[in-house]
Parts: C-alpha cells; sequence; structure tokens
C-alpha cells in the first residue's frame, strides 16, 4: 500500500485456497491508480494497514448468511465436502471471526449492513469518492487543505479581481465578496457543540453552538484586507497583526508583532489572501506556536495559493488547516503566483 500510494506498482502473488499456499512462478502486477480497494477480512484489525486507509468499510453480514456462502463457495470451487466446511467453521472460522474480525468493526468509518444489497449505502460511498475525484490534486494528498467548491459565480469573481483592466473600485469590491466566502466557509471548520433551543412558535429547534473563543490575525500588509470581512461574521472579534519583511532568496524575518494576550487559549483566523511560496505563512505559523497556540487551533485563511507554498505549510504543520477558494498553477522567478492577481495590497489599497 505504501509504494502505491508513491505511484508505483507492485506484484502480488498468485494464491490457491486449496493448497493455502502461493503456486507458480507468477505473479500479478497491480497499477497505482486514484482509487485503490484492499479487501480483506483482517484489514481493519492491524493499526499499520489501517494508518494507510482514507476510507474504512465493514461490511456486516448476517452470521446465518455467511455461513451459508462459506458452504456454497467451498464445496462448488473449492471441491470440500459440507462436513469438512461446518467442522473447520466451527473449530477455526467462528473463533476467528469473535475474535479478531468482529473488533475491528469499531476502526470502521462506515459499516454497512445486507452487504451488497444495500443499495442505498453503496450509492452514498460512490458520491463520496465521486466527490473526492473531482477535488484537486493536491488535495488528495494533503487531508488539511480545503478549496470550496467553484461555482459560475465564485469563477466570475476571480476573472474579474484577476482581470489587469478591472478598476480599482470594482476590484475592491468584488475581491471583498470572495473574501466573506472563505471567511464564512473557514468558520465552518471551526468546532462547535450541540444546542437545542425554543423558536418563538414555541418549538424545539436542535441547533449547534460555535466555539466562542476565536480571534484573526492578519498578516500586514494585504491580510488586513481580510479583516471586514471577519468583524462581519464575527462581532467583536480580536484581530491581532503580524509584519513580516520578505526577501526574495534568503527567508522571511518578523518585524513586528501585536496578538491577543490570551491568544493561547483560543482558535485562531490566520489571514493573507494569497499563498505564494510559504515562507512567510511559516514564519507567522511559527510565531503563533511560540505564543502557545496548538497547531491544530489554527486556520490559513487565502483567496488564492501556488503549490509550492501548498506542499510547504501543509507538509511542515499537517495539523494546520489551510482554506483557499482556488489554487494556481505555479511560481515564477520572482516567486509570484501565476496566473495570480498582481500585487493584491497595491490593487486592494489603491497604492498600485
Amino acid at each position: 500500500m505504501e509504494t502505491l500510494k508513491r505511484g508505483e506498482a507492485v506484484t502480488t502473488p498468485n494464491y490457491d485456497f486449496k493448497t493455502h499456499q502461493s503456486v507458480g512462478p507468477g505473479s500479478k502486477q497491480v497499477n497505482p491508480a486514484d482509487i485503490v480497494i484492499l479487501e480483506g477480512i483482517l484489514v481493519l484489525h492491524d493499526e499499520r494497514v489501517r494508518d494507510l486507509l482514507n476510507m474504512k468499510i465493514f461490511v456486516d453480514t448476517d452470521s446465518d448468511l455467511r455461513l451459508a456462502r462459506r458452504i456454497k463457495r467451498d464445496t462448488v470451487e473449492r471441491g470440500r465436502d459440507v462436513q469438512n466446511v461446518l467442522d473447520q467453521y466451527a473449530k477455526f472460522v467462528k473463533p476467528s471471526f469473535d475474535e479478531f474480525i468482529l473488533p475491528s468493526k469499531k476502526y470502521a468509518d462506515i459499516i454497512i449492513p445486507r452487504g451488497g444489497d444495500n443499495d442505498v449505502a453503496i450509492d452514498l460511498i460512490v458520491q463520496h469518492i465521486h466527490t473526492k475525484l473531482g477535488q484537486h490534486d493536491l488535495c488528495k494528498i494533503y487531508p488539511n487543505l480545503f478549496v470550496f467548491f467553484s461555482t459560475f459565480q465564485i469563477g466570475g469573481m476571480h476573472t474579474l479581481i484577476r482581470d489587469m483592466q478591472t478598476t480599482n473600485h470594482d476590484f475592491v469590491f468584488y475581491a471583498d465578496r470572495l473574501i466573506r466566502l472563505v471567511v464564512e466557509y473557514g468558520l465552518g471548520h471551526l468546532p462547535f457543540t450541540e444546542k437545542q433551543i425554543i423558536t418563538p412558535t414555541g418549538s424545539i429547534y436542535p441547533g449547534v453552538v460555535f466555539c466562542k473563543r476565536l480571534c484573526g490575525v492578519s498578516v500586514i500588509r494585504s491580510g488586513e484586507s481580510m479583516e471586514n470581512a471577519l468583524r462581519a461574521c464575527c462581532k467583536g472579534i480580536k484581530i491581532g497583526k503580524i509584519l513580516i519583511h520578505g526577501e526574495r532568496n534568503d527567508g522571511r524575518q518578523l518585524i513586528y508583532e501585536k496578538l491577543p494576550s490570551d491568544i493561547s487559549s483560543r482558535h485562531v483566523l490566520l489571514l493573507d489572501p494569497v499563498l505564494a511560496s510559504g515562507n512567510s505563512a511559516v514564519e507567522a505559523v511559527s510565531l503563533l506556536l511560540s505564543k502557545g497556540v496548538p497547531e491544530s487551533n489554527i486556520i490559513f485563511l487565502n483567496l488564492i495559493a501556488a503549490p509550492q507554498g501548498i506542499h510547504v505549510i501543509c507538509k511542515k504543520f499537517p495539523k494546520l488547516k489551510v482554506i483557499t477558494s482556488e489554487i494556481d498553477e505555479t511560481l515564477d522567478d520572482d516567486l509570484r503566483v501565476i496566473p495570480g492577481m498582481g500585487e493584491f495590497a497595491d490593487r486592494y489599497f489603491g497604492t498600485d
């Protein structure tokens, strides 16, 4: 599985179920693919195997049906008599199932009762796989990367803010709209608790309450463009600031920081509309970690991201969440995002 996940082919031996051993010199080659199905009764038993799986499924079938299938298979396909099958089932198969297989059910993400006859459960799994296949390839690599679903409206806003002919007024207007969507999507990744309330009609509504200890941190200067959207979504939210000086080849240097004194006990929305090389983001996140903020409490919000920056930030901080509206193609020699949208801060604040 590790080899397949690296994009390399593997070979598996041919197995004879009648003799219970590998047969012949030949083997079967399994090529890497977007979807690899690993099937086996003990797949969920070994933690090392479980850690390699993106979706763990336990097919739960009635014990009488399992026995009937085993009798039919072993007598027809493997040349055994019924009594031999029953003896083996009672002595080895059933005790092994109870000791090793059934307990692994608790590790499953999805439990399917009635197996292949459960069309609803299978359809839900297929829909989930279709959704994953429609994601950007980087989202398949990094589970902490989230790109919200694109629509024609979002595509239209990207077209306007990327167009060099767009006026400053229109750029700010559509950038603000897109920033608001990114902020709202990011807030949806915060933890919540269930809460029942009474509506004006006297009815009970089973709702949720999001965490209250929240703050924003903007990376000066472009990150300040995202503050208004955050304030509009979270009334009275505290917002800190970080200024990082960029050098083309020598990394980044922290120049200024002003953060809430209790930031270590808060969830932090880190604001920077463009993720380019990732160097500034690494410096900003490292500062937050040094202040005692748990990595899992940081959500990094941006409008566009370059693959190079995503690799840097998602690899170095796997517990942090990165939220973006679009992944661009690459960086140029000047570390500008391509196709990008130019110098965001200059266009937004009218200093270009």
